[in-house]
């Protein structure tokens, strides 16, 4: 009886746990939306940076190994590291609502929006 009421539990924990990883999230707010945006855009500048020093030290150390090494070959033609400067997000401009597309489309209309007559007996236009 208690192994029954063991594997029970732990089935009904087991479908708890399915059912909250499968629970939807409401949309974030225009500000939560634009703060990961800017928080995005940081992290893509910092890996950018991130490279630019690993470029650097590269090339540190390779000028020294060419420095003190007595069988270095010279150094062959390659890209200047880029320095990416500093951080400047500007954000997009956001559409008015007008631009967004979020009303009806121009045109009159042919019949009141709500009528008491079913769309299948409804006569074709």
């Amino acid at each position: 009886m208690k192994q029954i009421f063991r594997s029970s539990l732990l089935a009904l924990c087991a479908g708890g746990l399915c059912s909250v990883a499968l629970a939807k999230l409401p949309a974030p707010t225009p500000e939560a939306a634009a703060k990961a945006a800017e928080a995005a855009a940081k992290a893509a500048w910092s890996g950018k940076v991130d490279n630019y020093k690993l470029c650097q030290a590269q090339d540190r150390v390779a000028a020294h190994y060419r420095k003190t090494a007595k069988d270095a070959k010279p150094a062959a033609a390659s890209t200047p590291c880029a320095d990416p400067g500093p951080f400047a997000y500007t954000p997009p401009e956001a559409k008015p609502i007008e631009a967004a597309g979020a009303h009806s489309p121009p045109g009159t209309a042919s019949s009141p929006p709500s009528t008491t007559m079913p769309a299948a007996s409804a006569p074709k236009s």
